[in-house]
């Protein structure tokens, strides 16, 4: 069956027939929290995904349509009162952008992950960790919907002045003929999966030359799995996608599809288990990862059935997050210890097939920082981490500890255990320290 993309943003979402069934104050509430957080969704979403008999507590609706609570009461009331008195747009657009700075659009400290070619910045490249740098192209500054938690939200906000995205193929190029130790390239966004094929395929075919032998992976960061699996079957495109993607791996070099799923209902549909083999009939492998998010995905039942179907389905569960300390935290956040205990509920339930899932993790300003468990040393309560990934590369599977705090959410909000003044990777208290500052060469 051929689909064309519709698309529904707040200025035309009330022409999709099922908001009809939604209250007044649901309608109102995404009429409000939608003028800070981005909305976007479309027609596969809508007639695919979301149980519309059950919409105030679905959670495929959640992941797309803002709801109250994702917006701190204080900012939801001052939004509010400026829509219901018909505020200028510039009285309201300097509210909402007030807001938007106070919600942390840059979590993690992205901007230091951005390099330099001798003076010139690259915006649309980041490059934390020695062998592995993220490319944003800016065509693919876009996806098919709009996850209602996505960290990246000021990508799609106009907030241009924290926007990563870079158009030039040429100035990626030098810099990987610099940079030797480069051994992966991910492509994220946005969503590059946006982009049509001959785009994709200008910034992808001049890694196959041999003068890049030294990349080996090309990545692809994507939700279009998820959220437009016709990208990969009845697009226009689509079979000049599947091409570039024989091409990749005729080329020797491994091509992951890093698949962004939620919920176990977005593997459910013909469409996504079509595209799912379509994808894999390529030589490219699918790897599966997502955040770990209050009213979506908070239990390890759900977590037991994702990675079996994904399994099943032939994909790699990759990587379980903790929620980024940004935008509608607040309304997806879970402690840490909880964290820990749903993803350890959840492993024990499956086999050893659907154990290559690392979880949960932080991805830090200092690196991908691992919760590995909740333990007792000397009658003192501690957490046990470890960094899966660190600026410093020396700081991997290194465990270390935290004082146990029952509310904390993220790292910034932990201590080091046993009276330290600083963990092992901090230069001073609350300072990190890098020891080799590769980024900047």
């Amino acid at each position: 069956m051929n689909r064309t993309i519709k698309s529904y943003t707040l200025h035309n979402y009330q022409t999709i027939p099922q908001v009809a069934s939604l209250s007044e104050e649901l309608i109102h509430d995404i009429e409000v929290v939608g003028r800070v957080l981005p909305f976007k969704t479309n027609n596969y979403v809508v007639d695919e995904l979301i149980d519309w008999s059950n919409a105030e507590t679905d959670p495929i609706f959640t992941l797309n349509f803002p709801r109250r609570g994702m917006l701190e009461k204080r900012h939801f009331t001052a939004i509010e009162k400026l829509v219901d008195e018909n505020a200028d747009r510039e009285t309201l657009n300097k509210k909402i952008q007030q807001i938007r700075l106070a919600l942390n659009p840059n979590p993690a400290g992205q901007e230091h992950n951005v390099p330099y070619l001798g003076e010139i910045k690259l915006k649309g490249i980041q490059h934390k960790y020695p062998e592995t740098v993220l490319f944003f192209p800016s065509q693919g500054q876009t996806c098919h919907a709009y996850c209602t938690f996505c960290f990246r939200w000021p990508q799609f906000s106009g907030m241009s002045e924290l926007k990563f995205a870079m158009k030039e193929v040429d100035l990626l190029l030098k810099y990987l003929r610099i940079h030797k130790e480069v051994t992966d390239i991910l492509f994220t966004g946005g969503d590059p999966m946006v982009m049509n094929a001959s785009t994709l395929e200008a910034y992808i075919r001049p890694l196959l030359e041999p003068e890049f032998s030294h990349i080996h992976s090309i990545r692809i960061g994507t939700k279009s799995l998820a959220y437009w699996p016709y990208r990969y079957l009845t697009d226009k495109d689509s079979d000049d996608i599947i091409l570039l993607f024989e091409e990749v791996v005729t080329a020797g070099k491994n091509l992951s599809i890093q698949a962004h799923f939620n919920h176990p209902r977005e593997l459910s549909t013909n469409a996504v288990k079509k595209a799912i083999s379509r994808i894999q009939n390529t030589g490219a492998q699918i790897r599966t990862q997502s955040p770990l998010l209050r009213n979506i995905n908070d239990k390890p039942e759900i977590w037991t059935e994702m990675w079996r179907k994904q399994v099943d389905l032939g994909c790699i569960p990759y990587y379980m997050f903790i929620a980024r300390d940004t935008g509608a935290k607040h309304y997806f956040e879970i402690p840490l210890e909880k964290c820990w205990s749903i993803f350890r509920r959840a492993y024990r339930r499956v086999s050893g097939l659907c154990r290559t899932v690392r979880g949960p993790s932080m991805s830090d300003h200092a690196g991908k920082i691992q919760v590995l468990g909740v333990q007792e040393v000397k009658g003192e309560k501690i957490f046990v981490l470890r960094f899966i990934q660190g600026r410093n590369p020396k700081w991997v599977d290194i465990p270390f500890f935290a004082a146990y705090d029952p509310k904390a959410t993220w790292f910034n909000q932990l201590k080091p255990a046993f009276g330290e003044e600083k963990f092992f990777f901090e230069e001073k208290p609350g300072k990190l320290l890098v020891t080799k500052p590769f980024l900047f060469e």
